[in-house]
């Protein structure tokens, strides 16, 4: 197996689980040697409450082929990220890839109300899971990505029309967070170009992580179940879809091509030809234009 990002170095801030998790073992696959941070590890959880685990992530990653290295980080305490990046420099010296994927907001989502009958202590908490991490690691990690042209940054969001009115996400803070992400590749596209650097905003289709599969009652084994709860879960992806996107982005050296775009991982899976872990290239973000919203009959004829 090739490994193209042999002798890299990444960051996944948010590698705990989910897309974040699968992020760090691709790029790891790939021949990254990849520091993959959160605040869930084996001395404690963070407020989401679950088991998974930074050190489990960095084992994986390891296993795959590359050099898993994890540390516990609270991004929203900018002390813990100046001293991770400082690790990063004295151990490394230099950072071709940082994925801005923090999240740990889902206990404190209220969906589908109105912003009066939000609680404004969870949304605030949320809005600053959710976007003052990504700021504050851009702060202290982008002066280490641009010591050398051709660094790489990756915006992890949910979905690439954050900017269209027609697309309400479903929560005043939800909406707000995902609009941010999206905007903050731009942003950091118009930072980097006079440095040589490369941003993008990437969103995954509807993502079966671990708590996607829990909540739908499912294992990976059995996950096709799910669609007798939400016929249209038929389209759903593996984390390691959008894992092998950003280690494809990784590797191109024409990627300046995505600079200051949202992207999805199933349009990247047309141009670079990956696959999900079932050999399928799901692209949910055409399916949902095509068949969720023109509101046709659930299948994934076609779109896999």
């Amino acid at each position: 197996m090739t490994q193209p990002l042999t002798g890299k170095i990444a960051l996944v801030a948010g590698a705990t689980r989910g897309a974040g998790r699968q992020i760090a073992v691709q790029l790891g696959a790939a021949g990254a040697t990849v520091y993959a941070t959160g605040r869930s590890s084996r001395a404690g959880r963070s407020e989401m409450g679950r088991p998974e685990t930074i050190e489990e992530t960095a084992e994986l990653v390891t296993a795959a082929g590359g050099l898993g290295i994890p540390v516990r980080v609270d991004h929203l305490v900018p002390e813990q990220v100046r001293d991770l990046v400082a690790r990063i420099d004295a151990e490394q010296g230099r950072l071709d890839v940082l994925v801005n994927d923090i999240w740990g907001s889902d206990p404190l989502i209220t969906w589908e109300k109105p912003v009066w009958e939000q609680p404004l202590e969870a949304g605030f908490r949320t809005l600053r899971l959710a976007v003052d991490t990504h700021i504050i690691t851009s702060h202290f990690a982008l002066p280490l990505l641009i010591r050398k042209p051709g660094g790489l940054v990756v915006e992890i969001g949910d979905g690439t029309k954050a900017y269209n009115d027609e697309n309400y996400r479903l929560s005043v803070f939800y909406d707000l967070a995902k609009t941010s992400v999206n905007r903050l590749a731009f942003v950091w596209a118009h930072e980097l170009t006079p440095h040589g650097g490369t941003s993008v905003a990437l969103t995954p289709g509807w993502l079966r992580s671990e708590a996607m599969l829990e909540h739908f009652g499912v294992t990976e084994e059995t996950w096709r179940d799910g669609a007798a709860t939400d016929p249209h879960f038929v389209m759903s992806e593996t984390p390691a879809f959008v894992g092998r996107a950003v280690a494809a982005l990784a590797a191109d050296p024409e990627r300046a091509r995505w600079h200051g775009q949202s992207v999805d991982s199933g349009g990247l899976a047309q141009v670079y030809g990956f696959t999900d872990i079932d050999g399928t290239r799901p692209h949910w973000s055409r399916y949902y234009d095509e068949v969720v919203s023109a509101g046709k009959p659930a299948g994934d004829t076609g779109y896999r």
